[in-house]
């Protein structure tokens, strides 16, 4: 049974950091597209960053140069260090996974596809005060 567990939200000042974590279960994790979404009151799903097996994580723009995913593959753990947080960053953050390979690019397109072939966590909650 695949299991996404994230962890590391929290409450935090306009300009402070956060590190999440997603903790994955029951999937081959080298194997796995992961990456991390977010979703604020009212808004639409939205994707933060992917990895994939080339190293190279593309990002959303708003979050390039304050944002860092990465995974250990050896603890099966994906990490999102978000630094120079504002209060816009507030939202649920979701881990994802997919059982698919590929370069970062690939992974950041496939992960939010709607057919139901992507895993999710439950969620941790970000919040940014001004």
């Amino acid at each position: 049974q695949v299991q996404l567990v994230e962890s590391g939200g929290g409450s935090v000042q306009a300009g402070g950091s956060l590190r999440l974590s997603c903790a994955a279960s029951g999937i081959a994790y080298s194997n796995y597209c992961m990456g991390w979404f977010r979703q604020a009151p009212g808004k639409e799903r939205e994707e933060v960053a992917a990895f994939g097996t080339d190293g190279r994580p593309p990002y959303a723009d708003s979050m390039k140069g304050r944002f860092a995913i990465s995974r250990d593959n050896a603890k099966n753990t994906l990490f999102l260090q978000m630094n120079s947080l504002k209060p816009e960053d507030t939202a649920m953050y979701y881990c994802a996974a997919r059982p698919v390979i590929g370069s970062g690019g690939y992974c950041y397109d496939v992960l939010g596809s709607r057919d139901g072939g992507t895993y999710w966590g439950q969620g941790t909650q970000v919040a940014v005060s001004s």
